[in-house]
């Protein structure tokens, strides 16, 4: 029994998958995240800008 315990506590094999799978969630959320920001301040611009050309068109 304490041989399998000891076994159990060495295999480090899915501790690694598990590291992996945490790493790419971190990195996915930081690109959502990234890419929110990036939208909000995109949708900010392009509403200045139609905003400018309706200014222009009605004088």
């Amino acid at each position: 029994m304490s041989k399998l315990i000891a076994r159990f506590v060495k295999d480090e094999s899915g501790a690694t998958a598990i590291e992996y799978g945490l790493i790419a969630a971190l990195i996915a959320m930081a690109i959502i995240v990234g890419a929110g920001a990036i939208g909000d301040e995109l949708a900010l611009k392009f509403q200045s800008i139609a905003d400018s050309l309706t200014a222009v068109d009605n004088p």
